[in-house]
């Protein structure tokens, strides 16, 4: 017979294999202006990660010369205990034929006005500053040189995000010189093709990008996930344009034909959503549903472990009725 020991130790594997793993959450922001209504304060206090990864600012070249775009703003009201992690957007332009002493620059000039703002809008920073940029194969050694120097003369770890084709990819775009990179689990086709698959997030193409993610050299990986939505629309031509921020509840107008559970027909001429829209252009929806998030965190957690998870973005837009404890 089976001694009590043996089945109690059955039961335990039983039970540790069917419960799902909890990851530490929290958000990103990436409005210009740092400000939260209420439903964003509550939202944002019950997430389970210290963190709030916050835009400051993009970089951008612009006729030679390195130029911060849409640097932050904050709302006296606003508040947090999170700790607020720079974050920062470089365009893959600006690393293009990039000298030695520009790298340095951009560094420099990056931290000091990181840490301006940081100070003049007293927040609690700590000792992160993530960048954000789509690098290229032919900039790679350039940003990488970038990430190295940055980190020298801010004194701070320095992460930075990682795109599905530069996982796929690796060995041409090469492995940044970080302890911790943001898998953006998001953006998987372009919106202004034309496509049946959800370009925020299709699950079947994420998982092919994925498939040798657990071979990813960096040390640490977390997971960044979409809660984003937006409306597609598609004119006479066949050309598309976006309308942030919409969804399939806005469809609901007696001006609209509905064609599919998720598109309508415009029935008349008129001002929809800030845009003046013609009778026949066509607006699709997309946005992500708590089991494309579920399917993509239980595929996640086959290949990497114990990552947190950080949602595009905290917005009462999106955070409204979620569930972040998938």
């Amino acid at each position: 017979m089976m001694k009590v020991s043996q089945l109690l130790l059955i039961l335990f594997l039983v039970v540790s294999c069917g419960k799902k793993q909890s990851h530490p959450y929290t958000f990103y922001y990436w409005k210009t202006r740092l400000a939260l209504d209420k439903t964003e304060k509550n939202v944002l206090q019950k997430a389970t990660d210290p963190y709030l990864y916050t835009r400051f600012f993009d970089v951008d070249k612009l006729d030679g010369k390195f130029q911060p775009v849409g640097v932050m703003t904050k709302d006296q009201s606003f508040s947090t205990d999170k700790n607020i992690v720079p974050t920062v957007f470089i365009t893959n332009r600006a690393f293009l034929n990039i000298t030695n002493e520009e790298i340095q620059f951009l560094a420099a000039s990056i931290n000091d006005l990181i840490t301006k703002k940081s100070s003049e809008y007293q927040l609690k920073t700590g000792s992160q500053i993530q960048i954000d940029c789509d690098w290229t194969a032919g900039t790679r050694d350039d940003y990488f040189k970038f990430l190295k120097k940055l980190k020298e003369v801010s004194k701070k770890s320095v992460t930075c995000t990682l795109r599905l084709h530069q996982v796929k990819d690796k060995n041409i775009m090469g492995i940044p010189p970080v302890e911790q990179v943001f898998l953006m689990c998001y953006s998987t086709s372009s919106p202004l093709e034309n496509s049946d698959k959800n370009s925020i997030l299709d699950v079947s193409t994420l998982k092919n990008y994925l498939s040798k993610l657990e071979d990813y050299p960096v040390k640490k990986i977390e997971v960044a996930l979409p809660i984003y939505s937006w409306g597609i629309v598609t004119n006479h031509l066949g050309k598309h344009k976006l309308i942030n921020a919409l969804s399939e509840k806005d469809l609901e107008n007696p001006d609209f034909k509905r064609i599919s559970d998720t598109e309508i027909e415009i029935q008349k001429d008129g001002f929809y959503f800030g845009s003046y829209l013609n009778k026949g252009f066509r607006i699709k929806i997309e946005e992500i549903s708590d089991q494309q998030l579920q399917e993509v965190i239980r595929f996640l957690e086959k290949k990497i472990s114990n990552f947190d998870i950080i949602y595009y973005q905290l917005d009462s837009k999106f955070v409204t009725g979620q569930n972040f404890s998938l």
